[in-house]
């Protein structure tokens, strides 16, 4: 057994419920069943791209998925040491390790003896092995904070630029050690392809957090942990509400493992899935949505960064591909494209020059990230961000592989009576740009009637291929994924003689 693995076992020796209930691996237990500690994980994921995130998790993780006839959901089998890549997985929002599934569950005829069902149900659970999921997950979480700290404090040291006198220098030496310590443990969270000397900085680093662990229980008793329960349903025949479902089940969690329910400032968070007959039990493994992970400058219409990355994989983008968002708003889909596909070039326009200062600001604001992230000069990203009008592109005829944008809805930006002129002419331009026979459009609306229109015209330059239909904000909106056809690009002036400049 590696060191690793044995840290990771190391990490699941926790007690987890004060001086109540305590699920632990003790020595006495067999090592290799927690080496080889399985569960299955759930994930959220933008509705129509159940599929496009099952290819991811089997490409990086090697594991096969289950969608569920609950859209939006996914579910996969992993060993606790691929825990940290789940969390580098760029099509999930939100993750949760299941307790447990019934598939056809038997609910009782009155409200009452299903709400009491619930209460007892929470008794009968197999808690252990997803609790010690959970508490290795919480582990990563405050190692990544911690390290969050150390890199901002190093950053202000080093704008300093040396002024400091020796005595600083001297104390600076004696905290590098520990400040390698936690940078290099939480790179190989971050990065699991990071494995030289590590065995032993997280064995190291376990046993003083051990130590540290022993005096702090000698002086204070632990403390008991804080819960909610969130019920997600789905259904209609169902006799009570989601709400009445969490409060009950929260009852009887509340029952078996005396924590304290606390709706705000938790600690665990237990969730109830109910779609028809199906019930799903988990424990949330995130905070807040992976989806948030690139935007810092907000507009009207901000695209969810999971819903980008399956736009651009449908296009599936090649080495040295330019890709263009001629209608980039706050750049969610360019800044995604750069950070996944490095290896192309990514250009975001718009013609609102707000929008082009948002973009180009997050941009930048990813830039800072990643220095304070590996703590020295980034060399940037594969990105521009440029001011222009859709309808009349400063690019050469032919010039672009793949086109993804949000075109507008006609809600909150735009309208649908100007819907009518701009999809034709935006359709027009695209195919002006875009290479003929290897080119590809991904093109994400709500309009859908407006733009069937304007593709029906464009049958000479543009072949659909697929349509993804998705949920954005409640409105019910498509992703087409269009072909270039082989036929060149013909300008409406060139038939009076003229010619344009590109």
């Amino acid at each position: 057994m590696s060191d690793v693995q044995e840290a990771t076992n190391q990490l699941l020796d926790v007690n987890l419920h004060g001086n109540q209930r305590s699920i632990q691996v003790t020595e006495s237990a067999p090592r290799s069943e927690s080496e080889h500690l399985q569960v299955t994980i759930g994930a959220t994921v933008p509705t129509g791209f159940e599929q496009t995130a099952a290819d991811e998790v089997r490409e990086k993780l090697g594991s096969s998925c289950k969608i569920s006839k609950d859209r939006g959901k996914i579910y996969f089998d992993i060993s606790v040491e691929s825990l940290a890549q789940v969390h580098c997985l760029r099509s999930v929002d939100n993750l949760f390790v299941v307790v447990k599934e019934f598939k056809d569950y038997q609910f009782k005829e009155t409200k009452e003896e299903v709400l009491k069902d619930f209460e007892e149900l929470a008794g009968k659970l197999p808690w252990s092995e997803p609790l010690k999921v959970w508490n290795v997950n919480t582990s990563f979480k405050k190692k990544k904070t911690k390290r969050k700290k150390i890199n901002q404090n190093s950053s202000k040291e080093k704008i300093d630029n040396g002024q400091g006198d020796k005595a600083d220098e001297r104390d600076d030496k004696k905290g590098f050690t520990n400040k390698t310590l936690d940078s290099r443990i939480l790179d190989y969270y971050e990065n699991p392809a990071i494995k030289e000397e590590i065995s032993t900085l997280v064995g190291d680093d376990l046993a003083s957090c051990k130590d540290e662990t022993d005096e702090g229980s000698k002086e204070e008793t632990p403390e008991v942990l804080k819960f909610r329960v969130t019920c997600n349903r789905a259904g209609e025949k169902h006799c009570f509400s989601s709400n009445e479902a969490a409060r009950d089940f929260g009852g009887g969690v509340q029952d078996y493992f005396k924590w304290k329910a606390d709706m705000t400032n938790f600690d665990v968070e237990v969730l109830l899935n109910i779609h028809d007959n199906e019930i799903v039990v988990g424990i949330a493994l995130t905070e807040e949505s992976l989806h948030r992970r690139n935007i810092t400058h907000f507009g009207p219409t901000t695209l969810r960064s999971t819903l980008a990355y399956g736009m651009l994989r449908l296009c599936a983008p090649q080495p040295t591909d330019i890709i263009v968002d001629p209608m980039c708003g706050t750049g969610a889909i360019p800044i995604e494209g750069a950070t996944e596909w490095s290896n192309c070039y990514h250009i975001a326009g718009d013609n609102n020059p707000l929008a082009v200062n948002r973009a180009a600001n997050n941009i930048s604001s990813l830039l800072t990230k990643s220095q304070i992230k590996e703590g020295k000069v980034s060399w940037g990203l594969p990105i521009d961000a440029v001011q222009w009008d859709i309808c009349n592109l400063p690019l050469r005829t032919g010039s672009v592989d793949i086109i993804v944008t949000d075109m507008p809805f006609g809600k909150r930006m735009g309208s649908k009576k100007r819907n009518w002129n701009l999809y034709p002419a935006c359709l027009r331009e695209m195919s002006r740009v875009c290479r003929p026979g290897t080119g590809r459009a991904v093109l994400l609306t709500q309009d859908k009637k407006c733009f069937t229109k304007a593709l029906s015209g464009m049958g000479h330059v543009w072949r659909k291929v697929h349509t993804v239909w998705v949920n954005i904000g409640g409105l019910h909106a498509a992703v087409y994924l269009l072909k270039r056809t082989p036929q060149a690009f013909v300008h409406p002036v060139e038939q009076n003689g003229e010619r344009t400049p590109w």
